[in-house]
């Protein structure tokens, strides 16, 4: 009220501004109350003396314009009054969105910003604290409704959530605290959004205080923000760490000497306290755009003037509606701002980026979350029939990384890449394959290369003894051919140890399956020699024109002919090749062999487990053959052993990952090699190095003699 009248009493003595003219008022409390204001309203419209709807009944100065109410609600229904007049109004404090609808409310003006700007700012200032998960508390009047409204528009195009939303139920003498209390007691929302009046809220603030309530951050709209009836030292407790805006203040230095001036005349309750005046300026200010719109409007001359078919107003002809006109074209502006305020026993403008310190002293900001954060390497799980904000953490899946905290989904790594254990960040996968450096790789590597060198010492024996009567008995050149096929089977292991590079993949399977076709051919042919040998003895046989070794050579061409054949198809048409598995094994990369055609491999195993099992029933057949002559039992023996290890090999190969399925083939080519060495070699070398007197043609014809 004080700075109605001193704007009025300025403007007054203001020569320049409406000269020879005095403005005078008419001041009416509304207390807050709807009816109250209405009947002021109309009060006015009447002429001041009384109330007749429609009419000015009473001859007084015109009326230029109304400045108020405070309250949006009442401001609400004096705008749908005014607007049917054309009368401008002019609120100092009403911040309702609804009022800014020109087609609504017409005449209505104000100097104050919309609540809409308010809350925005509000809600980011919510959100660059990091506050996700919030309550709000709203009055229940239009003040109170339109921000709930428009926070939680706002809200949604965040990542916050609203964890409840109740009413200051203004009609009631408690204001429902007890209840408002309680919710709040209940949730986890460290953070309230408080869009009420001081008058309000400070009911609520007394509950809060009689249950000794504390450790929640406010929020405060503008209209409880900078309240006296919340800075009693009493509220400390419960409102210290409030934030909020407030209306922009400005220093208005005269105004300042004039209430000086007026402390010793009137109640100090009855003067605005402090130096920064907030709503004095804005009531100033409103009053000032009413002067200079009537300034405006008695400058026109006729002719020049907005209307030009009418005359020019005077001061006591002019009409509300025109005066409505020149605030709606002059430029009268005023410049709309909010400051940040903290409450820490006083009041504190701060910037936003200082906000934090001023919370609670330190950099530490509360924190207001429904769910803690989520750690980099896990992602955020949302809860069914639960808000946005209220998840779990869960871990990301194997071969994807998060690296950032409350990651929404998990970002897998590139190929060639695989997660740390806490899954933060993508690290180089390891390679995998049998390498000579490995234990595994280099134990089967000296197992191969002395193996290899069996067949070479047997073949020397066989060489130096090759006129002995064992050797000779049991077709030399057939066995140093075994022999020799049996020193490259043990060598080509080698080519499964090492780095697999692209020419070791294309041969390593195919010389396998040629070398050990040659070896079981050569033990067929020996098997069939056998029977052929036993057999021609007998009168009359025709088999003594197959006696000789081109039957062996032919029945060993002939066989590997067939695997050569097997082999030369598969490099053509599906040759294998180099390959990085990353499937097989997670985090690692397996350098292996693809061995192209799986059909054309099995195929080519499947062959030499056909000749092993020809030789071993063509053996067993002739088993009962005169023994010092007789290769038949030991062939037998050999092919048993030759196919239980490669029968064994199929399922442990198919079983076996990584490096793993390769040393299971060079464990099976080792031991298949030297089942044959066993079976078919040891023997004869044992009687021809320990039993020299065994290896004599007289000892095995007499032990022939015996048997008959």
């Amino acid at each position: 009220m004080q700075a109605l009248i001193f704007a009025v009493e300025e403007i007054n003595a203001d020569p320049d501004l409406l000269p020879n003219i005095t403005l005078g008022f008419h001041i009416f409390d509304t207390c807050t109350v709807l009816r109250r204001a209405a009947e002021g309203t109309l009060w006015m419209l009447s002429g001041g003396k009384g109330i007749t709807p429609n009419y000015r009944c009473h001859k007084t100065a015109p009326l230029a314009g109304i400045v108020g109410d405070s309250g949006s609600s009442q401001s609400i229904l004096m705008a749908q009054i005014l607007g049917l007049s054309q009368c401008p109004q002019l609120s100092y404090l009403a911040t309702s969105p609804l009022l800014g609808s020109r087609d609504l409310f017409p005449s209505f003006f104000r100097t104050i910003p919309s609540d809409e700007f308010q809350i925005r700012g509000l809600v980011k200032l919510i959100i660059q604290m990091g506050w996700s998960w919030l309550g709000i508390l709203a009055s229940d009047d239009d003040y109170g409704q339109f921000g709930v409204q428009i926070a939680k528009q706002e809200i949604s195009t965040t990542r916050a959530c609203v964890a409840f939303t109740e009413n200051i139920l203004t009609g009631q003498p408690n204001r429902n605290a007890p209840h408002l209390v309680q919710v709040i007691k209940e949730s986890s929302a460290k953070v309230v959004l408080v869009i009420a009046t001081g008058y309000n809220f400070v009911i609520v603030v007394e509950e809060l205080l009689r249950q000794n309530m504390a450790g929640i951050t406010w929020i405060a709209s503008q209209g409880w923000a900078t309240s006296l009836l919340l800075s009693e030292n009493r509220f400390r407790g419960v409102l210290t760490g409030a934030v909020g805006f407030a209306i922009h203040s400005g220093k208005m230095v005269q105004f300042t000497n004039y209430l000086n001036s007026l402390r010793n005349e009137k109640p100090e309750s009855l003067l605005p306290s402090g130096k920064d005046y907030r709503e004095s300026l804005n009531v100033y200010t409103a009053v000032y755009a009413i002067a200079w719109a009537l300034h405006n409007l008695l400058q026109w001359t006729p002719g020049n003037g907005p209307f030009p078919h009418v005359s020019p107003p005077t001061i006591s002809s002019f009409q509300p509606w025109q005066v409505k006109f020149c605030l709606l074209h002059n430029q009268v502006t005023n410049f709309f701002s909010y400051s940040f305020l903290i409450f820490n026993g006083k009041d504190h403008r701060v910037s936003l980026n200082q906000v934090k310190f001023y919370l609670n002293g330190s950099n530490q900001v509360p924190v207001s979350k429904c769910s803690p954060n989520c750690p980099a390497g896990f992602r955020k799980v949302i809860i069914q029939g639960k808000p946005p904000c209220c998840y779990e953490c869960g871990r990301c899946p194997p071969g994807q990384i998060s690296n950032q905290t409350d990651a929404v989904e998990c970002h897998p790594c590139s190929w060639d890449t695989w997660p740390n254990l806490q899954q933060d960040r993508c690290l180089p996968r390891p390679t995998e394959f049998l390498s000579y450096g490995d234990p595994l790789g280099y134990s089967l590597a000296a197992i191969s290369i002395f193996s290899s060198l069996i067949p070479l010492g047997v073949l020397g024996v066989f060489i130096h003894q090759k006129k002995t009567p064992i050797v000779r008995a049991n077709n030399y050149s057939l066995s140093c051919l075994l022999l020799l096929s049996l020193f490259l089977c043990f060598l080509c292991s080698l080519g499964f140890i090492g780095y697999p590079q692209p020419e070791k993949c294309l041969l390593r399977q195919v010389a396998f399956g040629m070398v050990f076709a040659l070896c079981i051919s050569c033990v067929l042919a020996k098997t069939i020699t056998v029977v052929i040998a036993f057999n021609a003895t007998k009168p009359g046989s025709r088999l003594r024109k197959w006696t000789g070794v081109k039957v062996s050579y032919c029945v060993i061409m002939l066989c590997a002919l067939i695997q050569i054949t097997d082999c030369a198809l598969w490099l053509i048409f599906s040759p294998p090749f180099h390959e990085l598995d990353v499937d097989t094994k997670p985090g690692v990369i397996i350098v292996n062999c693809n061995e192209g055609s799986p059909t054309a491999f099995w195929c080519m195993l499947g062959y030499l487990g056909l000749l092993a099992s020809i030789s071993f029933i063509v053996a067993f057949l002739a088993r009962r053959l005169p023994d010092s002559f007789n290769e038949a039992k030991l062939i037998t023996f050999s092919m048993l052993a030759f196919l239980s290890v490669w029968v064994s090999f199929i399922p442990a190969y198919l079983s076996a990952r990584g490096m793993y399925t390769v040393a299971m083939e060079v464990f099976a080519i080792l031991s298949s090699s030297w089942a044959v060495v066993g079976c078919i070699f040891v023997p004869k070398c044992y009687i021809i190095l320990f039993r020299p007197n065994m290896n004599s043609r007289e000892h095995l014809m007499g032990k022939d003699k015996n048997k008959k």
